[in-house]
């Protein structure tokens, strides 16, 4: 084949089925609008805001599931106050035995400054409160407990079950104590000792929010939110009518656990006691609504 000299080369036809690609295409172009780097974008929560949300207090946090508390302290009151007010609705106000004192150091305070008022200073001595009104009750195997504290000093009962509302009970159990190391434990008895117990200490004056639970899921411990010990086995308690206690009541015969001294020595907020046991995305909500 020879081609022309110095004259324009011929270029072939398209094909029909590539010309009409070529045109889908050129449309398609023409259609598409042009793309930039930035956009806008806008989230909207009609129903809470920072300072309505009911986890942005300790207070708030604990309100919400009060339709299960057995009590819900504050532990707020001024120095020298006879009564801890319960804020659950139940009506089962505590009272303070020795004299009360209330440390209004905002640094000290165990859970957010967002939630007013001062903190219950205990001595590591005769200051306790006896919980849940006057009127002994039997004892649950479904239950939550929940304090939050801070101290530097290991040992002695936070919350606890106990046979009497005064002095050293004789029966005990359902308690969430410290021991010598400043590991926090949770114990029962349902016929013998059972523990479960934070591998880490806490008495590093930082505050702290700890939550038990007793279920037919068995025996849990969290702090801080997360879940730091279980016993799935143990379903149960001792058997006996009775009161709850905070800061104070007997603790010998725990074993290796039990501290040299069973009162608790620090500072503590929002103490409470529920009739179920407290999910873990709930107790994470607790711990999250008291931090700074």
């Amino acid at each position: 084949m020879t081609t022309q000299q110095g004259g324009p080369r011929l270029r072939p036809a398209l094909p029909a089925a590539a010309l009409a690609l070529a045109l889908v295409i050129g449309l398609a172009a023409l259609a598409t609008p042009p793309t930039s780097g930035g956009y806008q974008a806008r989230v909207t929560n009609s129903t809470n805001t920072a300072g309505t949300a009911p986890y942005f207090t300790c207070h708030g946090a604990m309100a919400a599931d009060k339709a299960a508390a057995i009590f819900a302290y504050r532990l707020a009151e001024p120095s020298g106050s006879a009564m801890a007010a319960d804020f659950s609705g139940k009506n089962n106000p505590g009272t303070y035995r020795g004299t009360m004192s209330s440390d209004t150091t905002s640094a000290n305070r165990p859970c957010t400054p967002r939630d007013a008022g001062g903190s219950y200073a205990l001595t590591g001595t005769s200051t306790y409160v006896s919980a849940g009104g006057p009127i002994a009750r039997a004892s649950t195997n479904t239950f939550t407990l929940e304090v939050w504290f801070r101290t530097t000093t290991p040992g002695g009962r936070l919350i606890g079950w106990g046979n009497t509302a005064t002095g050293t009970s004789t029966t005990y159990d359902r308690h969430i104590f410290m021991n010598n190391a400043g590991q926090l434990v949770f114990g029962v008895y349902p016929g013998t000792v059972k523990v479960i117990t934070t591998p880490g200490s806490y008495n590093d004056g930082a505050p702290h929010h700890v939550a038990a639970t007793l279920s037919p899921a068995g025996m849990k411990l969290y702090v801080d939110g997360q879940l730091a010990a279980q016993d799935p086995a143990t379903t149960t308690g001792e058997t006996f009518s009775g009161f709850w206690r905070i800061g104070y009541n007997n603790l010998a015969g725990w074993g290796p656990n039990e501290p040299s001294n069973h009162a608790f020595t620090g500072r503590m907020r929002y103490a409470a006691a529920y009739s179920t046991a407290l999910t873990p995305a709930q107790i994470a909500a607790h711990h999250t609504a008291g931090r700074p």
